[in-house]
């Protein structure tokens, strides 16, 4: 593994290739005229779209990395959009920091399993919801619940949606974001919980839908929802709105729920409470996510005579309103945690399943398709004292989307 200042550079240089172009020209004629001469004469009798289609098949890394071997392929990777919207699906970076000021960190890159330095340009702070789908992420701040903004991590490209309407303030908020890999075009759902002033069993259920095409929020529903409350965990799968729900009477046994709202239907609409599914066990957390278009749970399994304390993590997949289970994982993986609160960090895309405990900077992966587990390399972040928080979220790296 390079060296912590070695990978920030490297990453930093290939980067600002594709980020944004020079005005300086870094090739000069010279070396041009020596290209020209020493390359081989297969790559000066390729087309330029046959070029672009190689690099499409590349990891993002090596596709960056190509940019910057000599000006033909500079150009060929800022030139090659069309070639990356038939991009296969790329294996899910990691993307891991410390609750500071600014948002920085450290990126995992699943496919060549290294770590480079990070950030995201478009945040001033720590405190965000977080959803991301295919190359996008979106944001929603923590204190401001009327800001949200969408971004390309890759490109560094970012925008700000208007504001929902009705903006009052939750006390619980879901955020949950959808690409189309077809059509590039993207939904965000925002899901919003506030308890009613006249009964404290009675919680008013919001959620808003905001779509690309049309630049607006299109759609809002509300309900109210007896002796359960929205959370924090929502995710689209398959054009279907999944929002954990959590009891609220203290006689659940089961404090987890599942509701679904399906975003495109032209038949009236049911209670989501109608359609909720009970959680397959005690989870002192849970984390939703889409794999493939699957429904995926990551649960903290609470003990049974202390359901707030975890004894494991569990995985689960929905199968026709049916809870699955995929895997548990293993007791020596569960203790390489060290200390494991009741709630932990864990995001997923394509075959890849990521779970971080708050206090450390432990990272382990679970391959859907092989069924294994694995510690990524160690973070190149330290623990500098006892308090301190970590946390992340994965995304896929792309180089074609826009917000």
């Amino acid at each position: 593994m390079p060296m912590e200042g070695e990978t920030s550079q490297e990453w930093q240089r290939t980067s600002e290739l594709i980020i944004r172009d020079s005005e300086i020209d870094p090739f000069s004629r010279e070396n041009d005229h020596k290209t020209e001469i020493t390359s081989a004469s297969f790559d000066t009798i390729l087309p330029d779209e046959i070029l672009e289609k190689i690099f499409s098949f590349l990891p993002v890394l090596s596709i960056i990395r190509a940019g910057s071997v000599c000006k033909r392929w500079h150009g060929a990777v800022h030139s090659g959009k069309h070639s990356w919207n038939n991009m296969p699906p790329q294996k899910p970076w990691y993307f891991m920091f410390t609750y500071s000021k600014n948002i920085v960190g450290y990126a995992y890159d699943s496919s060549f399993r290294k770590w480079y330095n990070f950030d995201f340009p478009c945040l001033d702070k720590c405190n965000w919801f977080v959803s991301s789908s295919c190359g996008l992420v979106c944001f929603m701040d923590y204190e401001n619940r009327n800001r949200i903004l969408v971004c390309n991590p890759i490109t560094r490209t970012w925008k700000q949606l208007q504001q929902p309407p009705n903006g009052k303030s939750p006390d619980y908020s879901a955020l949950a974001l959808s690409v189309d890999r077809f059509s590039l075009s993207y939904t965000v759902a925002v899901v919003k919980s506030r308890q009613l002033p006249d009964d404290f069993l009675q919680w008013d259920f919001t959620i808003q839908i905001y779509e690309s095409e049309n630049c607006l929020w299109v759609a809002s529903i509300n309900e109210v929802l007896e002796g359960w409350r929205g959370g924090d965990e929502s995710v689209i799968c398959n054009g279907v709105l999944y929002c954990l729900v959590y009891s609220f009477s203290g006689n659940n046994e089961r404090r987890h729920g599942l509701v679904m709202y399906k975003l495109c239907s032209n038949f009236p609409r049911a209670s989501v409470m109608g359609s909720m599914i009970l959680v397959p066990c005690p989870l002192t957390c849970g984390r939703l996510m889409n794999l493939r278009d699957k429904l995926v749970m990551v649960g903290g399994i609470g003990r049974h005579d202390r359901p707030d304390i975890i004894k494991g993590i569990g995985i689960w997949e929905l199968e026709k309103e049916e809870w699955q289970e995929v895997a548990r994982m293993p007791h020596k993986f569960f203790q390489g945690f060290g200390e494991l609160d009741d709630v932990f960090a864990s995001s997923g895309a394509e075959d890849l399943i990521f779970i971080q405990c708050y206090g450390a900077p432990a990272l382990l992966i679970f391959d859907m398709s092989h069924k294994q587990w694995k510690w990524s390399l160690r973070c190149p972040v330290t623990k500098r004292f006892a308090l301190q928080l970590f946390s992340g979220f994965c995304f896929e790296p792309r180089l074609e989307i826009t917000s």
